[in-house]
């Protein structure tokens, strides 16, 4: 009997559609790209529209909304509609019986490192939800180099950066005070060497499943000066420029079609590449080029694992699957209500965006909606949307044995993984009552029947799944899609959109196929309230939630605060309504 495989998942954070080498990117990616080029890049895979969402789906093979994650947590707490309604806790809840937890009641030996993002208690934390060793990074984003400002003891910094600054990591139950860290901390080193430790140490009789969720790409964008080098004016000639050159790669890698129509850029408020002076130019370019330096060393800690699994034979037995937890990052947080001024006051006060200084420890950089549109187009739009663009990332996957390399065209989700990896092991879907409680069902598949040929397809053409995130939804049914956009990034109903012939969902058929629409909008329906969609009115069809905020002007506000401060001794307080 051959042993049981072993199971690797890296997670990127942020990452866009091209973005990788093997997808047309013009960053330096070789480890992915041996990968991509030697097993299977999936071309029509999808998550959800943001990060903690994903990562729930990617943990328990079902709809988020199902998990205690339908909303990001940081959205939930300022949404009235959205507090103390089931399925919105802010946390991974008992709901599912998780992947890691489920693997290590079948034998494995379960790690992780990384970014959590799935609650901040330690009873929320990877140790309590089925890893046996884990470092984690518990909220949705810090400063890549631990570093903070010194800010007055009667200094109130935004809420946008109570999360966005302080590094809050925990070592299995135990928080980890930052002066523990290494002076040299850097957040993808450190991860990928942790997790070096994790495997190094692990018992050899059993197999294994480790995940390694980067905090990387996300902004604040941060990267080793030898890694930004290589891409030094790359980007000079803008956006448009970029984006014309992803859409080459990917016809040129048989990710796309030559004849592809991409959707416009959408941009409300942001300025053309052309009308911006030179200085912005520059920095701008220079946010990019801090951008590319994040991947490119992400793929260099992504060698170091492979060249351990190589080392120790440990290689050819181990499914490997890379991917994105959403599409690119593409807010520009200075235009938006209520809190741009205040953010951009507090960088200017404390952080050095001079040109020469970005991509540094004391610099704080995104690169907003249009570089972000180069990296997902043909799609539209980017993360935080239910379109194409928020919610088609790349995979990249390294099967077991000896396969011809190919691209997968079907269309599958995040919450495939669990039923595939578990079919792979050998070990059994958790039944309704699991570990002394009751779980959900997984609506994930497997691919196995499709990867051995034993099926024709992943999905049949009747199979429904839904997204929505913050009053942006979608369903897609086939190769037939709805999407919910709203203003001013959309017209703010629902449009239909045949992705077999028109992936960048450019022309909208509902007036020309009505029935087609009304269908889809009726499965819309009954997903919203099989998966405790919270804003929904089916009488409607529309999504309503931004009339139920309490302050219309924070809707899109998408505040990054989880309830936590730059203190250790406060995040240990803190209560689970904030985790």
């Amino acid at each position: 009997m051959s042993p049981k495989p072993n199971f690797l998942i890296i997670i990127a954070d942020d990452l866009g559609f091209s973005d990788v080498g093997c997808f047309g990117s013009e960053i330096k990616t070789p480890h992915l790209d041996s990968i991509g080029r030697g097993g299977i890049r999936f071309q029509d895979f999808h998550a959800a529209a943001a990060c903690s969402p994903t990562r729930a789906m990617l943990l328990s093979g079902t709809d988020h909304h199902l998990t205690g994650l339908g909303q990001l947590v940081e959205f939930t707490r300022n949404s009235p509609a959205h507090q103390g309604k089931p399925g919105h806790e802010g946390y991974l809840t008992e709901n599912v019986a998780t992947l890691p937890e489920v693997l290590r009641d079948g034998g494995y030996h379960t790690i992780m490192s990384g970014k959590w993002h799935l609650g901040l208690r330690p009873e929320y934390a990877p140790c309590s939800r089925g890893f046996t060793k884990s470092f984690s990074l518990l909220p949705g984003c810090a400063n890549h180099y631990g570093w903070e400002p010194q800010l007055g003891q009667d200094t109130d910094q935004p809420k946008f950066f109570d999360t966005a600054v302080s590094a809050l990591h925990m070592e299995d139950s135990t928080y980890v005070d930052n002066s523990e860290l290494p002076e040299d901390f850097y957040s993808t080193d450190y991860y990928t060497s942790k997790l070096l430790e994790y495997l190094e140490d692990r018992p050899q009789e059993k197999p294994f499943f480790a995940y390694l969720p980067y905090s990387a790409p996300h902004w604040p964008l941060q990267a080793p000066e030898e890694n930004m080098e290589p891409y030094k004016d790359l980007y000079n000639d803008g956006p448009e420029t970029l984006r014309s050159k992803r859409l080459d790669g990917l016809i040129r890698e048989g990710l796309t079609s030559k004849d592809v129509k991409p959707h416009p850029v959408t941009a409300p408020g942001s300025t053309e590449w052309n009308d911006m002076d030179d200085i912005s130019r520059a920095k701008s370019a220079k946010s990019m080029e801090a951008y590319a330096g994040m991947v490119d060393r992400m793929d260099q800690n992504i060698g170091k694992v492979l060249d351990y699994l190589k080392q120790n034979d440990l290689y050819d037995n181990t499914v490997i699957l890379f991917a994105s937890d959403n599409g690119a990052e593409g807010a520009s947080y200075e235009l938006m209500p209520v809190v741009g001024d205040e953010v951009v006051g507090h960088i200017e006060k404390y952080y050095n965006n001079s040109l020469d200084n970005i991509g540094r420890k004391d610099s704080f950089v995104w690169y907003g909606s249009r570089w972000a549109q180069a990296a997902t187009a043909p799609s539209r739009l980017f993360k935080m949307f239910s379109t194409e663009g928020g919610v088609r990332v790349p995979l990249i996957m390294k099967p077991l044995g000896t396969q011809n390399p190919f691209i997968c065209n079907e269309f599958c989700t995040m919450m495939d993984v669990m039923p595939t990896l578990l079919e792979l092991a050998g070990i059994p879907k958790p039944s309704s009552f699991y570990n002394g409680r009751s779980v959900l069902s997984m609506r994930g598949s497997s691919w196995v029947p499709y990867l051995s040929g034993a099926s024709e397809h992943i999905h049949d053409d009747e199979y429904v799944t839904g997204w929505e995130l913050v009053g942006q939804g979608a369903l897609r049914k086939g190769h037939w899609k709805i999407n919910f956009v709203a203003k001013p990034y959309g017209s703010e109903s629902w449009q239909l959109f045949d992705l077999s012939k028109d992936p960048g969902e450019t022309t909208d058929l509902s007036e020309q196929e009505p029935e087609k629409l009304k269908d889809l909008i009726k499965h819309w329906e009954q997903y919203a309230l099989e998966t405790q969609v919270v804003g929904l009115r089916p009488e409607l069809g529309t999504i309503v939630v931004k009339d139920e905020m309490e302050d219309p002007k924070k809707w899109m506000q998408f505040e990054t605060s989880s309830g936590i401060s730059r203190s250790l001794k406060k995040a240990k307080a803190a209560t689970p309504a904030a985790a």
